[in-house]
């Protein structure tokens, strides 16, 4: 509900804000700064270090009709209260007169800087937050030059206390704001850190094991004021002024998360810049100004030790490396020669500008690019996709969000946050999963399905109203019907290409019987399991209908790029090792890479640019950040030289000019130019400007928030139902179901150290009924078979988990879709 519009007065300023307002917000709309440590706009007020306090004066009313007292003049009579009070706690109301900069309330920031450092250590000449520090800028704006305070008698705390394996402390440096503690319990939802003891012994501790176990941690140093809290990779890593900044966009899920990568020239590096560390851009949109662990310390594969620096060609049945020209011309034999069945194969972690070339070439060799994927539906998005102007931020009472098949917390953790936010907000929650996840505790309705019935289960929610029931599903379904914004999430969790083709067609139909389709805050996200899935479907790329072996056994030519099927899928290698020619672009010698005929070094993201699509649908560009390594090329420029050679297309110079020919010829992306992609609206929370106090040290967004595309109405005739959904899981005791978890071990991640304490184990799960049959128990190390492949888990033992069905995370099993598997006990050898 809209609130009504007050006014009041400002040091001077005539404001209008929503009745309701909190001072602190009303006065930075017009430009007043009011300095705190403890506020924040994304968390509840505190009024905890009373650096906001203000004057505020409110008028007098009249006890008996409660109208204001007007003096001799007509005016109000505006009464001052007798102590200074906290801005970032009061909301404001009309006709109120507030004095920020009077000298009463300057008087009283000093004597509250003046108290906060006289337990200060002083760091400032060491200190990691020097040049962006909150309370060194503060003081030097509202300070004492001298202290009433003996000096000896500061307090002494340890320092350099690990948190965890990520977040360190300097528990002196700590001024007790409780912004890390707040925003893990409101925000991240994980309140595993917190205040312990009393007094001048007051300190922040962990609560959890292993400790400060979130996956958010890394924000917290981004809102701690002062520099109490750093990461471990760039602790005592360099001064902000030392920096260079360059945008970026994250590639692990399809969120497409905004960064900004700070670089400096090394010594130790012979002059070249590496990667200092990797903070949000503020868009609010698509991921405020948080991100995940994953995507804020998943960075160092770009400058690994391991990456390829230059062309590898097979010679003599043995990989060596070779010239550029080599390379291409054993590449241009390969096409001629093993042209006539070719097929490309690409993972969704390469940009727009990729793809596209990708499927122009195999189109003008008469074949086509596959998508590296078993999760379909991405035909749907056009018509039945999040629509233009969509912000899951605003999502909350009168609107409703579906999430079906798909675990956020572990697939795309910052929608995880905005769907919590969203249900916290009075956003109807409605989960139809074969098993809880995290988001169960803030859902309003849970639909419970048997793995292999996601597209079912979705579809009783559009027929219930016909099927006359009265259960939890009709109670569901009303309130979906009852929705102004209705977005669904849809996963591919237990389902393969077809299964979940369907499940997005019922996910379209459900939209489009109680929703509204091409509406704002309206449609469809797939939760896809790389960044660029979206960007792969928009470009031509589709998944392999059936089984990827078949395939790749069809091919006489395959082309691969950003992705590394034999790594997934041992048992494919006999795809690769008879008489088809195989062309790898990669950042690593991956297992696939190791039996190709040709392998390019490819550049990562941080060393080009181009464009990326998120599956809300917005297209996003990125930039080069460092120097590329060794003789690395992006993958449009290698793939547009060969159409050159091969005479299908004209050489293009660059990735603008790439993505300037998908504009003129894909409708979706018709007209959209560069320049557009690079608007930035201004945003709320400001944050990035001089008062770091307010919104912490992220960026603010200049160099674009990016375009999301919009819907194209079209026929129903997608929607037709295929008839009776077929159950797809395999008929057998016990199935194993690949899962999706945030550290999955990928090669890019393996390259990130500082993550290796957070992967996962070997870890399996399953039903008690399940291992207890099995004769398993907690704990134990269980080997599991189906065909001729196998593999040895831990067993943890979950009653969440449906009888039949052992959750498998990919990394563990190597499993891209449910099979039959068989459980025994390892017995430990008695010698």
């Amino acid at each position: 509900m809209t609130q009504p519009m007050i006014s009041l007065t400002i040091d001077g300023k005539q404001v209008e804000v929503p009745r309701g307002t909190l001072l602190v917000e009303a006065a930075k709309k017009v430009g007043i700064d009011i300095p705190v440590f403890c506020y924040h706009p994304h968390l509840k007020p505190a009024g905890m270090c009373r650096m906001c306090l203000v004057e505020i004066g409110r008028p007098q009313l009249d006890r008996e009709s409660r109208k204001p007292v007007l003096d001799e003049d007509g005016n109000p009579v505006i009464r001052f209260g007798p102590n200074l009070e906290t801005a970032c706690t009061t909301k404001v109301d009309d006709g109120w007169v507030v004095r920020v900069n009077s000298p009463r309330a300057i008087e009283g920031r000093k004597q509250v800087v003046e108290f906060l450092l006289t337990s200060h250590p002083l760091d400032c000449p060491i200190c990691d937050k020097g040049g962006e520090c909150p309370l060194q800028n503060l003081t030097m704006e509202h300070g004492s030059t001298e202290s009433r305070f003996v000096f000896e008698e500061k307090h002494k705390a340890e320092k350099h206390v690990p948190l965890g394996s990520l977040i360190f402390l300097d528990r002196e440096r700590c001024i007790q704001c409780g912004r890390c503690v707040r925003f893990q319990e409101e925000v991240a939802g994980d309140p595993v850190i917190a205040f312990s003891q009393r007094g001048r012994n007051l300190e922040i501790i962990t609560t959890s094991h292993p400790g400060f176990d979130s996956y958010f941690s890394g924000n917290t140093t981004d809102i701690c004021p002062v520099g109490a809290l750093t990461t471990a990779d760039f602790r005592f890593g360099a001064r902000p002024w030392e920096m260079r900044r360059s945008a970026s966009i994250c590639t692990y899920c399809p969120v497409g998360c905004n960064l900004m990568v700070n670089t400096r020239r090394e010594v130790k590096t012979g002059g070249r810049e590496i990667i200092k560390r990797v903070m949000p851009r503020q868009n609010e949109a698509v991921n405020g100004i948080w991100l995940c662990d994953k995507g804020r310390f998943g960075y160092h594969y770009a400058e690994s030790e391991n990456r390829l620096r230059h062309p590898l060609a097979r010679i003599d049945g043995e990989l060596v490396e070779v010239s550029w020209q080599v390379a291409f011309n054993r590449i241009m034999d390969g096409l001629q020669t093993y042209g006539e069945k070719p097929a490309g194969l690409a993972g969704g972690y390469a940009s727009n500008e990729d793809y596209y070339l990708l499927t122009a070439l195999m189109k003008g060799l008469g074949g086509e690019a596959l998508l590296y994927d078993v999760m379909g539906g991405g035909t749907l998005m056009d018509a039945y996709g999040l629509s233009a102007g969509s912000n899951l931020a605003e999502l909350g009472e009168g609107d409703a969000v579906v999430v079906v098949a798909a675990d956020l917390h572990e697939s795309a953790p910052i929608w995880w946050l905005r769907v919590k936010a969203a249900a916290e907000r009075g956003a109807e929650l409605v989960l139809v999963n074969p098993r809880p996840t995290r988001l169960a505790a803030y859902a309003t309705h849970n639909i419970r399905y048997r793995y292999g019935g996601a597209a079912e289960a979705v579809q009783s929610l559009a027929d219930v109203e016909q099927a006359g029931s009265i259960d939890a599903l009709s109670h569901a379904a009303a309130a979906l019907k009852q929705a102004e914004g209705l977005v669904i999430f849809c996963g591919g969790e237990g389902l393969s290409p077809a299964g979940s083709q369907e499940t997005m067609t019922a996910c379209a139909r459900l939209l489009k019987a109680v929703g509204k389709p091409g509406e704002t805050n309206n449609g469809i996200v797939p939760v896809w399991s790389a960044g660029n899935t979206q960007g792969a479907w928009d470009m031509g790329l589709r998944p392999v209908g059936g089984d990827l072996r078949d395939a790749l056994d069809d091919a006489s030519l395959l082309y691969v790029l950003a992705c590394d099927p034999i790594g997934d899928d041992p048992s494919l290698q006999t795809s690769f090792e008879d008489e088809t020619f195989v062309i790898v672009h990669e950042l690593f010698l991956t297992e696939t890479a190791r039996l190709a005929d040709v392998v390019l070094p490819a550049q990562s993201r941080f060393e080009r640019d181009g464009t990326m699509t998120t599956a809300e649908r917005r297209v996003q560009r990125f930039f080069p950040v460092i120097a590329p390594q060794g003789t690395s090329h992006p993958d449009w420029k290698i793939l547009s030289a060969e159409l050159e050679a091969l005479q299908i297309q004209h050489k293009m110079t660059s990735a603008a000019e790439v993505f300037e020919h998908i504009a003129s010829m894909l409708p979706a992306y018709m007209g959209i130019s560069l320049s557009e992609l690079h608007n930035t609206p201004e945003q709320w929370p400001p944050v990035g400007g001089d008062d770091l106090y307010y919104g912490g040290t992220a960026y603010k967004n200049v160099q674009g928030v990016g375009v999301q595309l919009p819907t194209i109405p079209t026929g129903d005739e997608r929607l037709a139902s295929s008839g009776t959904v077929k159950k797809e899981l395999p008929e057998a005791p016990l199935v194993a179901v690949p899962v999706a978890r945030l550290y999955d071990r990928q090669p890019l991640l393996l390259e990130s150290a500082i993550l290796h304490s957070r992967l996962e184990g070997d870890v399996i799960k399953m039903n008690p009924s399940d291992a207890g049959r099995a004769a398993l128990t907690q704990g134990e190390t269980a080997q599991l078979r189906w065909g001729a492949q196998q593999f040895h888990a831990v067993v943890r033992i979950d009653e969440d988990v449906p009888e039949g069905i052992v959750l498998v995370p990919h990394a563990v099993g190597k499993l891209r879709l449910p099979v039959a598997v068989e459980l025994t006990a390892v017995k430990e050898d008695p010698s």
